[in-house]
């Protein structure tokens, strides 16, 4: 009975220790500096250099267009109270710039003028802010907030930086990866057709022609002469497959799939409804937990996806 009852102390002191542990981790988390990020991109992107050093908080959730988010009175709040903001830039979080302006900190700030992208939006000239296409400006982008986090937490600056080369290396390698595999694509069968204009950056990274009849932005207007010009394209260079997109509506590129049939040009939708496990990620990355929810997984789902059905 002795020998239980000592036991039987033991175990409480443990599970006393591991509460008391577990009171220790709630009151740490409490005192951690809080980053709001307004696009998974960024989510990911701060885990990698401040892994748990800091309290993440996402504006945009997975899965959501950018373009077309507004900002809710529970998002304000969490910009105007945050220690640090982050977010894109470029225009890419188009209905909150003026907020995030004044609040926050834009990873592309201090990009060259002549690596942004220029593009033709309804008449007008406007830039280009799907970025993270080119791995090279993603670089600088991680540079960026890697400097932002470590003006937040002094103290963590040397692990910080550490961090930010190890991910960098490893972007590195991503590149080497898209570029052994683009070369699996014939020549004359690199074109890629998405519903947006998301992927210029790509094109001009990996030399694949791009082609996409609504504008950079998904809230441009999609004109009958824009679907018609995709059509003649699609039928000029007997493309195969089209592709949807996660944050658009796959039924968009039906209208693409029947235009070139009645020419005599059969295509593929990939990603089509139902087939939400083979869309391309453009504007935003998978929900956590699920295939594609970091930068790197996403871009290799991408470039894996078309290479099956391009070569």
């Amino acid at each position: 009975m002795k020998s239980d009852a000592k036991a039987d102390m033991k175990s409480d002191a443990k599970d006393n220790s591991k509460n008391s542990d577990m009171k220790s981790d709630k009151k740490s988390d409490k005192d951690k500096k809080t980053v709001v990020v307004t696009t998974s991109f960024l989510q990911d992107m701060t885990e990698q250099i401040a892994g748990d050093t800091v309290n993440i908080e996402l504006i945009i959730p997975a899965g959501e267009d950018p373009h077309l988010y507004t900002a809710k009175p529970e998002d304000n709040k969490k910009l105007q109270s945050a220690d640090l903001v982050l977010y894109h830039g470029l225009h890419f979080e188009g209905k909150m710039v003026e907020a995030l302006e004044k609040l926050g900190t834009a990873v592309s700030k201090n990009f060259p003028k002549d690596k942004i992208g220029q593009m033709d939006e309804d008449g007008e000239m406007v830039v280009d802010p799907h970025f993270w296409f080119d791995i090279d400006l993603y670089k600088l982008a991680v540079e960026e907030a890697c400097d932002a986090l470590s003006g937040l937490n002094p103290e963590q600056k040397e692990m910080y930086e550490k961090n930010r080369d190890s991910y960098i290396k490893e972007l590195t390698e991503l590149d080497s990866y898209i570029k052994e595999n683009i070369e699996k694509i014939p020549a004359d069968r690199r074109y890629l057709i998405t519903p947006h204009d998301a992927f210029n950056y790509f094109s001009r990274a990996y030399s694949v022609t791009v082609k996409a009849p609504q504008g950079v932005s998904t809230e441009s207007e999609v004109s009958n002469q824009d679907i018609q010009e995709t059509i003649d394209f699609i039928v000029e260079h007997k493309i195969k497959a089209v592709f949807a997109e996660s944050t658009t509506d796959p039924a968009r590129m039906e209208k693409l799939r029947e235009g070139a049939a009645a020419k005599g040009q059969d295509v593929k939708i990939v990603g089509k409804e139902g087939e939400q496990d083979e869309q391309l990620f453009s504007d935003s990355l998978a929900p956590k937990g699920q295939p594609g929810d970091t930068y790197i997984d996403m871009y290799k789902h991408n470039v894996d996806l078309i290479v099956k059905y391009l070569k």
